[in-house]
């Protein structure tokens, strides 16, 4: 048995989803698809989420207008018959949206977010069913929140690993349909509320899944020939990477590479499953292979995270950054479920390097100036080299000022500001 996992821009418009049926097609045997919501929809769904929240009725219209003509213009293009099933699924799950949006929002804005953000999912799993089904290939639809199950921390929920391990084998059945379409990034609380995993947290649905059903592999569709020693979007001349290891393969999921989810590879790795990451532009290309592979070391990998925030915090008294000190800061992160990207201290200061989440980032702030001095600088960038040397560090920081650097063995992070 097999996971395949489909991004957004596996499944962004009609042929796109033509495309996933020759994939399937081409290999025989049960197969679990994992899908992503298509295109930028999540994008789409997170506007229309802001606007709920801020009571924008014109405005969540104008998006919602926007989400249902998308999904529709899909299906037209897939279906010649205006009365396949397809249709009135569609219409259940957009009337169920809307029931959720002429709600009154909630006090909790990441609980309403993982109500309203499923919908992406839904729909296109829906969609890639039955248009499975129409070309003729045993598919049956699954709801994943039925078997993956969760805290209530909603957009960063954590599974439930003996439960699910339980509901799992329970739900995926394959009977006499080769392949289950389900959703990526899904979960539900054992109270049947649904919860997200994180933003990009298909890939996790796909490690979970494979992890429990003890499949033979998983293998992540991208738009990219495998993991790259950098993202193209920075770099144009990159190398595939044939091979990692799965703590290279951590190592840089930790550090932000994009390709791969920082949850995915340890599900994997504790039943020695490889994860394959292949193009679904061109499915005979090997792709990479991340396994329990050893080798000496790499080629330089290049990780970048746009649009960072360093926050410097010292004590108001001029007094150590102690235990007690690093506790206070640590618990307002914590509570603010903000993820550190960098730290680093001295005596006398304190620095983080964070998402620049716009939410967020004022709370911190004013909670942190209850008890120390504050200042914080945007506009930043991030750069990671994984298996650096000189001459890697002298190519990124072209026209860059450095703001602050970190250094071990094999990593080196810099914090920079463009020049420009």
């Amino acid at each position: 048995m097999l996971v395949f996992k489909f991004g957004g821009a596996s499944v962004k418009n009609a042929d796109a989803v033509r495309n996933i049926v020759g994939i399937l097609k081409d290999h025989k045997g049960e197969i679990i698809v994992v899908v992503s919501a298509m295109g930028k929809t999540t994008n789409n769904l997170e506007r229309i989420i802001d606007h709920f929240v801020n009571k924008n009725k014109a405005e969540l219209a104008r998006e919602l207008d926007v989400l249902i003509s998308y999904h529709n213009e899909i299906i037209d293009d897939l279906f010649d018959d205006r009365h396949h099933p397809v249709y009135s699924d569609i219409e259940n799950l957009l009337a169920d949206l809307n029931r959720e949006l002429n709600k009154e929002p909630s006090l909790s804005f990441d609980h309403d977010y993982d109500q309203i953000i499923c919908f992406g999912e839904l729909l296109s799993t829906k969609i890639i069913a039955h248009f499975l089904q129409s070309q003729s290939i045993k598919a049956e639809w699954k709801d994943v929140r039925y078997s993956i199950k969760t805290s209530n921390t909603y957009r960063e929920a954590r599974v439930h690993w003996e439960k699910t391990k339980e509901l799992v084998p329970e739900h995926f059945k394959f009977g006499k349909n080769r392949i289950l379409v389900t959703q990526g990034f899904l979960g539900s609380t054992i109270d049947n509320i649904t919860t997200t995993l994180g933003r990009e947290g298909s890939d996790y649905t796909g490690a979970i899944l494979a992890h429990v059903l003890k499949a033979k592999r998983l293998i992540i569709w991208k738009d990219v020939p495998g993991v790259l020693n950098a993202d193209p979007k920075w770099f144009d001349d990159t190398e595939l990477l044939s091979e990692l290891s799965y703590r290279d393969a951590i190592e840089l999921a930790y550090y932000g590479a994009s390709v791969i989810h920082p949850k995915t590879i340890k599900p994997l790795q504790n039943k020695n499953i490889n994860l394959h990451v292949k193009s679904f532009k061109n499915p005979d290309a090997p792709g990479t292979v991340i396994s329990n592979v050893e080798y000496e070391e790499l080629m330089p990998s290049f990780i970048f995270k746009v649009d960072q925030v360093l926050i410097r915090i010292l004590p108001k008294d001029f007094s150590f950054i102690a235990e007690d000190h690093l506790q206070t800061i640590f618990g307002i992160l914590s509570d603010n479920r903000v993820k550190i990207n960098l730290m680093q201290n001295s005596a006398l200061k304190f620095m983080i390097c964070v998402n620049n989440d716009k939410r967020k980032i004022p709370n911190i702030v004013d909670q942190l100036e209850k008890d120390f001095k504050v200042s914080y600088e945007t506009g930043l960038e991030l750069i990671t080299i994984r298996y650096f040397d000189e001459s890697t560090i002298e190519r990124v920081m072209i026209n860059k000022d450095l703001i602050v650097e970190h250094r071990d063995e094999k990593n080196i992070q810099l914090v920079v500001r463009d020049r420009g």
